[in-house]
């Protein structure tokens, strides 16, 4: 996908749909796209403990956010009526000075930009209160 986006201006994101095997939570995490993830370092973080956040299957992802592998993303939480999915952004996405970030929209066949205060606007609006991580720290 790199190729066809590298020339928009902004940050294109990873999204990781996932799941807490211990509480049976259940969380996006939204990245920059070139961030490398440790998912213990991530599931410490978020005071899960290390190695209890793992890739959630695509099952619960299509019975959650109604897409399926690669599709998922902060705007397919309109999905989660019950507020159940947990959201996790990079820190550099909100604060990192970009001009838009760029999400799939419910489908990996098309890329959408966003200005960040109007994906923190559309999170709230979903009643999906984001953790904000900083990744460029060490934890």
């Amino acid at each position: 996908m790199m190729p066809h986006v590298s020339h928009l201006s902004g940050m294109v994101t990873k999204n990781l749909f996932l799941k807490d095997k211990k509480k049976k939570s259940l969380w996006l995490l939204s990245a920059r796209h070139d961030r490398e993830l440790n998912l213990g370092d991530v599931a410490k973080r978020l005071g899960l403990g290390s190695g209890n956040l793992r890739l959630a299957e695509e099952s619960l992802m299509l019975e959650k956010l109604k897409v399926g592998r690669g599709c998922a993303t902060a705007l397919s939480l309109f999905c989660d009526e019950d507020q159940s999915v947990k959201v996790v952004l990079d820190r550099d996405l909100t604060s990192g000075g970009h001009e838009r970030i760029y999400f799939h929209p419910m489908t990996n066949s098309a890329t959408m930009g966003l200005k960040p205060d109007d994906l923190l606007r559309f999170l709230k609006e979903t009643n999906h209160e984001p953790i904000i991580l900083n990744f460029d720290q060490a934890s």
